[in-house]
């Protein structure tokens, strides 16, 4: 450990922070062998509490939509049983009742080669996760490479999509331009490439609307994708499957690369499921609605921790 690094800030400032030695992700699309999830115990509607924040929430509240708590448990049993058909071995952030949005594990940390990035959460009834975050973390030897600190950000807004390469969102309202900019700068100075991709705050994170497949394919919704976003993903080699406006919307772009070709996706994607089927993926396709009615998809519920190299 240098003398610019702690336990609770890995990164070398200035660049050259090493690699994590027991865990991979550098990539959104290699095989995907160890994923973190939160826990359904806990997992309510925070309705009001929450749609402030979210347009996906106001959404359902106009539609009168109802939870059902036996329900969300059933669908994510089969979100995990669909994770371990694939080989992949699942954790669980610690449970924090007083936290019930901390199943949408992909908001309050992401991960990084080099360890985890601890998150600023937007609404005040949701910044508590960060605790359970940095609890799972520190006891199962995963770096911690720094903390958000300048404002808001949330995880899905940070996008690899290829080597040493991602998008950063922001909207200024769930994550800001001013901590899309502090990441930027850690991560330029670990030598990557940098696009911003800022979105009007209907859309929430850049995750719904792109992600990665596999090494060379991307789902995108063109409709709510930016020109220069659509142009630096084709700069890249990178096919894009287009996602529909309405699936997006209900969440059906936030799907999750498992590597060689499979996906975990939910039912409600019915569209971008035949194009990926048709394209030689293989799908999986757990009905989600219990937490996509509630603003989160299977990509935001998910925080993967260890990848093969793609």
């Amino acid at each position: 450990m240098t003398s610019t690094q702690t336990p609770l800030r890995g990164r070398v400032i200035g660049g050259g922070t090493p690699l994590m030695k027991k865990w991979n992700l550098a990539s959104e699309s290699g095989a995907l062998k160890d994923v973190l999830l939160g826990p359904a115990e806990g997992f309510r509607w925070m309705g009001l509490e929450n749609a402030a924040w979210s347009s996906l929430v106001r959404d359902t509240m106009r539609k009168g939509y109802k939870f059902d708590k036996q329900l969300a448990m059933r669908q994510h049993r089969e979100m995990v049983s669909a994770y371990e058909s694939a080989g992949v071995n699942c954790h669980f952030l610690p449970l924090d009742e007083h936290n019930p949005y901390q199943v949408y594990a992909r908001d309050s940390s992401f991960m990084t080669p080099y360890g985890a990035v601890i998150c600023q959460m937007a609404n005040p009834r949701r910044r508590g996760e960060y605790a359970s975050c940095l609890r799972f973390y520190m006891e199962n030897d995963i770096p911690v490479y720094d903390m958000v600190s300048s404002g808001n950000f949330e995880g899905g807004d940070f996008n690899i999509i290829a080597d040493k390469t991602a998008l950063i969102g922001y909207t200024d309202h769930r994550s800001e331009e001013v901590s899309a900019r502090q990441i930027s700068e850690w991560m330029r100075d670990e030598g990557w490439e940098i696009k911003f991709a800022p979105i009007d705050q209907f859309y929430v994170h850049i995750d719904l609307m792109v992600c990665m497949l596999n090494e060379h394919v991307a789902a995108v919704c063109l409709e709510t994708t930016e020109d220069d976003i659509i142009d630096f993903l084709k700069q890249k080699k990178i096919e894009i499957i287009p996602a529909t406006f309405k699936e997006t919307m209900a969440l059906g772009c936030n799907v999750v690369a498992l590597g060689r070709d499979r996906i975990l996706s939910t039912l409600g994607a019915k569209d971008l499921n035949a194009k990926l089927r048709a394209n030689g993926f293989t799908v999986y396709d757990p009905d989600m609605t219990m937490f996509t009615w509630a603003g989160g998809g299977v990509h935001c519920m998910c925080q993967p921790l260890n990848r093969e190299a793609a």
